[in-house]
């Protein structure tokens, strides 16, 4: 009796032994690395956002990691579509080693999505949802590193009043982008003393935009505003050239893009872009992150690319800054960081999550390169 009782006990320490070394090194296992989660349209809209986020990761760790631990990207493709992202999200806020999260890419996902990570208590930071809904539902853990279509619309339409714009155009896409960014457009032109003469979002061809062109005329408009993505925005300018309509054409940050001039053609030429990225910053962030994305992978940089390594950098500075990997500290680490100097700009967050910071650039495609205007 007494030799098994010694045997059991012998086999109930080894189990113990067993599940403490088990659990010791899972934990080991877990605190070697961060993980953020990032969701984006990778194989079909990725426009070297990819490659802007390995980057910032790259340089993240060959400097230490983050509180000494390296980061790792967790990449989900939602495919643009609103099931797949919230299927995704679901997923990422149940994966308890998922810090944060970098998406996602279209607002029509964002918005929905956004309300799975507000009740895991995740945080989302977004480097290209601009519909101004995402930040109006008064979550405290959701955030964008791009400014809203209300600012783009708003910096567009007072330079455009400025420079003498009075009577114009708007084409725009029958979509949740389009319908909002022609909308926010319209209203502020009206503040800034430009009257909206026509709105269309619909052409059969070439042959239609003559007609509507004749009526414009007739209205005596003096300019076109675009709120649609690319390619549509450069199909349309250059159908529009066909057409005998030489602009000038304003848009939104969708047109930041050497689609632009590729599709669009030379009809394309001094379209004005309200845009995130200024390529021609002085600022010792945009420079340094141009010439090691050159030496990285021998090509400029998008503005995408550019917008992704700020929200890696910003969620890493945020999680070094309060010193810990727990996700419900990343929020307050992101609003802690103050007035944090960016690729695209000074960042700042306010209490709604959206970017306080002047990070609007007004471009001009100029001889074939996006020129900044003053």
């Amino acid at each position: 009796m007494f030799d098994k009782l010694c045997r059991f006990f012998q086999i109930f320490f080894l189990c113990l032994v067993f599940i403490f070394l088990s659990v010791g090194c899972t934990r080991a296992e877990e605190s070697q690395e961060i993980v953020i989660g990032v969701v984006w349209p990778f194989s079909t809209n990725n426009n070297l956002f990819n490659e802007g986020i390995d980057l910032a990761v790259k340089t993240i760790n060959a400097d230490g990691g983050i509180n000494g631990k390296e980061l790792k990207l967790l990449k989900e493709q939602d495919d643009s579509e609103v099931v797949k992202g919230i299927s995704i999200a679901e997923s990422l806020a149940e994966n308890k080693s998922v810090k944060a999260v970098i998406g996602h890419r279209n607002s029509y996902v964002s918005i929905p999505a956004s309300a799975v990570y507000e009740r895991a208590g995740l945080t989302m930071l977004s480097p290209a949802s601009t519909n101004p809904e995402l930040t109006q539902n008064g979550f405290r853990n959701i955030f964008r590193n791009i400014p809203g279509d209300d600012k783009i619309a708003g910096e567009l339409a007072e330079y455009l009043g400025r420079q003498g714009f009075r009577r114009m155009v708007v084409y725009y896409s029958d979509d949740v982008y389009g319908i909002g960014l022609a909308n926010l457009f319209e209203d502020q032109a009206k503040q800034n003393g430009i009257m909206v003469v026509d709105r269309f979002n619909s052409y059969s061809n070439v042959e239609e935009l003559k007609r509507l062109h004749n009526r414009w005329k007739a209205f005596g408009y003096d300019g076109i505003f675009i709120a649609t993505a690319m390619p549509g925005a450069a199909i349309f300018i250059r159908d529009a050239g066909q057409a005998g309509i030489t602009g000038p054409f304003a848009g939104g940050n969708a047109l930041d893009s050497l689609e632009l001039l590729s599709i669009g053609g030379e009809t394309a030429e001094g379209t004005i872009v309200g845009a995130a990225f200024d390529r021609n910053s002085d600022s010792p962030e945009t420079k340094n992150f141009i010439e090691s994305f050159r030496q990285e992978y021998n090509l400029e940089p998008t503005t995408y690319a550019a917008l992704g390594y700020d929200a890696v950098m910003m969620l890493a500075a945020a999680m070094e800054k309060n010193g810990t990997g727990d996700r419900a500290s990343v929020a307050k680490g992101l609003r802690d960081l103050g007035r944090w100097p960016g690729v695209c700009g000074v960042h700042e967050f306010d209490a709604t999550g959206d970017d306080l910071g002047d990070l609007v650039v007004l471009k001009k495609l100029q001889d074939g390169i996006f020129v900044s205007l003053e």
